[in-house]
């Protein structure tokens, strides 16, 4: 059982930034996502599953890396399973995948503005945006820096800029908390909440807590298929005193796998 959500009731893929009817996405020769609906729009959504759920893959899909292997995905009203226009697609997103390349004697500076550029953006406007990327994910003092010196939360952060760098309408973020400390997190919460005023933003994470605190719409997969959709209070009202988990929305999340699980394995 998951709840159905406002977004299924959309008459047609424009009316979201992201629309997946029936999508199947391979890993390989493995079918990783299988037979997946989902609709998102402005706002910042939550991704939740255990390893092996099919976020990972999804969030490759939607970042136009992976072809879908049947149904349909539309972003920013193109196809992305044929026909669609990929080159104004990708000018409008921001994707962040859990590992993600860079030259080490890059600065931090000169990585953003090398994925802006990579991004198409304007070369007049590279370097202010790239400014303004760096400020947001609060490495003003370590632009100059190369990015083989940064830690590993410094790399995320730099990662996160480049991400935002083009002010993107569809931002992916991949498992972004990996390496913050709990002040950091606390700040990027906020970033989330202000860049998903304007933009759709899906962020994919097992910090169940995160999701609570920083979206208005949490999404569940679990083996490929969609679990639930809902917000935060819908989760949490999932849950019940016999689910693991040590707080509400854990609860609620534990319940709702152990459910599918249950109905999966009849």
């Amino acid at each position: 059982m998951r709840m159905v959500s406002a977004a299924e009731t959309a008459p047609t893929a424009y009316h979201w930034s992201i629309h997946a009817e029936g999508l199947r996405v391979k890993a390989g020769r493995h079918l990783a996502v299988d037979g997946l609906d989902l609709a998102l729009g402005t706002g910042v959504h939550g991704l939740l599953g255990p390893n092996g759920a099919g976020k990972t893959t999804l969030m490759r899909a939607l970042g136009t890396v992976l072809s879908p292997a049947g149904g349909t995905l539309t972003l920013l009203g193109e196809s992305v399973d044929g026909g669609g226009d990929l080159r104004r697609v990708r000018r409008g997103l921001g994707y962040l995948p859990q590992q993600f390349g860079f030259y080490p004697r890059f600065t931090v500076r000169e990585f953003v503005e090398y994925m802006a550029w990579l991004k198409e953006m304007p070369k007049t406007a590279v370097p202010g945006a790239a400014q303004r990327a760096i400020e947001r994910v609060g490495l003003t003092d370590k632009a100059g820096a190369r990015m083989k010196t940064l830690s590993g939360g410094m790399l995320r952060r730099a990662g996160i800029a480049q991400a935002i760098v083009n002010e993107p309408a569809v931002l992916l973020l991949d498992e972004p908390t990996v390496g913050l400390d709990p002040e950091q997190r606390l700040d990027f919460r906020e970033l989330l909440r202000d860049v998903g005023v304007d933009s759709c933003v899906l962020v994919s994470t097992h910090l169940v807590e995160d999701v609570v605190a920083a979206c208005h719409d949490v999404v569940l997969m679990n083996a490929g298929r969609l679990v639930f959709q809902g917000t935060p209070d819908q989760l949490t009202a999932q849950g019940d005193r016999n689910a693991p988990g040590d707080s509400p929305a854990e609860r609620g999340y534990s319940a709702l796998l152990r459910r599918h699980r249950a109905e999966a394995g009849r």
